[in-house]
């Protein structure tokens, strides 16, 4: 598909020569795997950038014994990046990043390309550029990306909440118990936990026989890596809608006539074109739109970072915690009501926002760099 701007009539040749440029068929294989890199380069930058914070706020979240003290304070972030660096080193701070960025990449890709194709089907042309589209656009592609490689962030969950070789004591209403942390390391992360055995309901006679009867026991294994998972697409519907639709709001905001000149490249040219196919049909002018100034493509993204931050974080403590049961809890399976049920009676209705200020210094530069380097990145490839 070819796209050409028609040039304006009240500007010069020299200053805006007519431009004509190929826009992939995004129905096509090539702008598929175009988008997927260009997705999954703009995810491991991200993860990169915020690695050591994403650890400490793991560590947060699940309650690990070590880091309790640390926790609920702004300070609390520099005195647990320095029990870490003594302990472990500098590299102690990337624990787990080898998985998440054989995780990030896929799932990256899977997102961007997921929203791009979703959001083409939905959203044909301006006409069906509404609220609720962009919305939906964004939360059935974090929905996608996050049922293919869960399994990967479990793993790394489960490795940055592990921290030293020592015992720590567990109490259980049923069972009091020792269990060791192991520095992490991913064939013997991944090797535990499918050997672990889930204990759901203990006193439910019915799920003891339908385990026993009904379910396979490799698909009772293969369960133990969506520990968390009910919770997870809960809280992807809102960080992924948020997400998506925040930053396509921003984006029109400075487009708009006030602020295009300041916040867009090429902003005479942009704003004085009309963008048509090749057979004189009106397109989605998403899909043709002069990119932002770096600036302002930052603060979209952190924006947008911002507000999908907070409208799914209690899902994601709950998922946290039920990520690590089988480390810290003889392997039982809590569930979705269960667990937010605990967390509550530990900490209230603050416990659900634990590490929020973490998250915020966390997420609004990773959003930042991914929406950043995914405009960038498909740029350089050419869509």
């Amino acid at each position: 598909m070819t796209i050409f701007r028609e040039k304006p009539s009240n500007v010069n040749d020299q200053s805006t020569p007519l431009e004509h440029f190929k826009v992939i068929d995004k129905q096509s294989v090539e702008y598929v795997i175009r988008s997927g890199i260009a997705g999954g380069i703009a995810g491991s930058a991200a993860k990169t950038l915020i690695a050591p914070l994403d650890r400490i706020k793991i560590l947060f979240q699940t309650s690990n014994p070590e880091f309790l003290k640390y926790r609920g304070k702004f300070s609390g972030l520099f005195k647990a990046s320095n029990k870490i660096w003594m302990t472990d080193g500098f590299w102690g701070l990337y624990q787990g990043h080898s998985v998440t960025l054989l995780r990030i990449f896929p799932y990256a890709a899977i997102k961007f390309v997921a929203y791009e194709q979703i959001r083409t089907m939905l959203i044909p042309n301006d006409l069906y550029e509404t609220a609720a589209r962009r919305f939906l656009a964004g939360s059935l592609s974090g929905l996608a990306s996050v049922f293919l490689t869960y399994p990967l962030d479990l793993v790394r969950v489960r490795m940055a909440f592990e921290t030293r070789n020592l015992q720590h004591q567990y109490t259980h209403p049923q069972h009091q118990y020792y269990v060791t942390h192991h520095k992490g390391r991913v064939i013997s992360t991944i090797h535990t936990i499918f050997k672990e055995k889930p204990i759901h309901k203990l006193n439910d006679p019915n799920w003891l026989k339908f385990q026993r009867q009904i379910l396979p026991p490799y698909l009772l294994s293969i369960s133990n890596f969506y520990r968390g998972f009910a919770p997870t697409i809960l809280g992807m519907i809102p960080y992924a809608g948020v997400s998506f639709y925040t930053h396509d709001l921003i984006h029109d905001v400075f487009r708009s006539k006030y602020l295009a000149k300041y916040t867009v490249q090429d902003y005479q040219l942009n704003s004085n074109t009309i963008v048509k196919s090749k057979g004189g049909k009106e397109i989605n002018s998403h899909d043709s739109r002069v990119p932002l100034k770096a600036y302002a493509q930052l603060i979209a993204g952190g924006l947008a970072g911002l507000c999908s931050q907070t409208a799914a974080y209690p899902f994601e403590v709950i998922r946290r915690r039920m990520q690590v049961g089988g480390a810290i809890n003889q392997g039982q399976f809590l569930s979705f009501r269960s667990t937010a049920q605990l967390i509550f009676r530990e900490n209230g209705l603050n416990g659900f926002f634990v590490g929020l200020t973490i998250g915020y210094i966390k997420v609004i530069p990773m959003v930042a760099c991914s929406f950043y380097v995914y405009e960038r990145s498909k740029i350089a490839l050419g869509i």
